[in-house]
């Protein structure tokens, strides 16, 4: 496991010398080192912001010692995010189906199993999806059939998402797709995105026209769907992951010539394109959208290799703001990472099918001791809640 970081030569010029004599005389001077020690423990954004305050910050993010120090920062501090937190497992095993499982303890030793609400209690039931990431302490969950629902398990409350379609006339077709769920904190209110395809058919079934696609957003509050009337954009999403933070829904989409993260905000309804600068995503890679500690990670499956890639965002809209952190691999026994936890930790599922846990501050895999055959496991970070929504 390593990083790419160039290294930077940090020795004082002579102005800076003198700056710091004058500074330190009039009792305004910071050693380095103590700043250092400051600023390692700021978001990326504000690091940035203050690179311009001395020259000796202005790189800080290429000096090996200072990124390192942010690094370590970063995957080993307790963050709220994560307090009172237990993991949600989705897993599908071929003889047994779909189960739902609360894990907790320090070593996940502690299993409940969760009883799926109609209709996905139904053992032949179609693939079963859990959208984005749980929001206070609701999950979207819906099947390749077009059904959806709210639910919370803590006190096993249900709401049906209405689908709405219109009766369409002959020859038409939709192709929907949920893509998004979050929380909207103006408005106190829930809301799921989808993106509709309209298909019409010509003389023939193999004459089809596909037309441009566009996004529709459910609120709970009105239980109603309605079409997002903006410039909105659509394409083929890379990969299956969808995160929700801090108001902001979060899913990367694939164009003719380059992937982007796309991030719909809830609060403000305003959208924000941010192009990735990660290798090999145009070569069928998949980019894996995940919460590390606090901040958006993007992760990214190399397609030949059994090594993978994070980065992390310091601000929206700004290519220039994401943060490689590690190259993690080649790792031959591991398949795919499905998740993320505390400190960093992060999860994979392994080729006997296993769940093991990557710790990124000591490059420890260990096993959890639970089965995750094929690729349709998921594993979300889950706080419990008591409140209906």
């Amino acid at each position: 496991m390593r990083s790419f970081r160039k290294t930077l030569s940090m020795a004082p010029t002579t102005n800076e010398k003198k700056m710091k004599m004058e500074e330190a005389s009039s009792g305004n001077y910071v050693p380095d080192d103590i700043a250092f020690c400051i600023l390692s423990k700021l978001p990326i954004k504000s690091i940035k912001r203050f690179s311009s305050v001395r020259k000796s910050w202005s790189l800080l993010l290429e000096n090996p010692n200072f990124f390192k120090m942010f690094r370590d920062n970063l995957i080993s501090k307790s963050h709220p995010f994560y307090d009172d937190a237990c993991l949600i497992l989705k897993q599908y095993l071929n003889s047994h189906g779909w189960n739902f499982y609360f894990l907790s303890g320090d070593k996940f030793e502690n299993q409940v199993k969760l009883n799926l609400p109609p209709p996905f209690n139904n053992p032949h039931i179609g693939h079963i999806h859990i959208l984005g990431s749980a929001v206070n302490g609701t999950l979207c969950i819906y099947d390749n059939k077009r059904n959806a629902i709210l639910w919370n398990p803590s006190i096993d409350e249900v709401k049906v998402i209405p689908s709405s379609l219109a009766e369409l006339p002959p020859k038409v077709m939709r192709d929907i797709t949920l893509i998004r769920f979050g929380y909207d904190h103006v408005r106190n209110d829930y809301k799921v995105i989808r993106q509709v395809g309209i298909i019409t058919f010509n003389n023939h079934p193999w004459d089809i026209v596909k037309h441009e696609p566009f996004l529709e957003i459910y609120s709970l509050k009105c239980d109603s769907w309605m079409k997002i009337l903006s410039d909105t954009p659509t394409g083929f999403q890379n990969g299956n992951s969808v995160v929700y933070l801090n108001g902001v829904c979060h899913w990367s989409e694939k164009t003719d010539d380059c992937v982007n993260l796309v991030s719909y905000d809830l609060d403000n309804e305003v959208f924000f394109i941010t192009p990735l600068p990660l290798e090999d995503v145009l070569d069928g890679s998949v980019v894996n959208l995940q919460v590390l500690n606090g901040s958006l990670a993007a992760i990214l499956n190399h397609k030949k290799t059994t090594s993978f890639q994070i980065s992390i965002l310091g601000e929206l809209g700004v290519k220039e703001s994401w943060l490689k952190l590690f190259n993690v691999g080649p790792l031959p026994s591991i398949q795919l990472p499905i998740g993320v936890w505390k400190k960093g930790n992060i999860f994979l599922r392994k080729t006997d099918n296993e769940l093991a846990c990557l710790d990124l501050n000591t490059g420890v895999i260990e096993e959890i001791g639970v089965k995750v055959e094929h690729y349709y496991s998921q594993t979300v970070v889950y706080k419990k809640s008591l409140l209906p929504f």
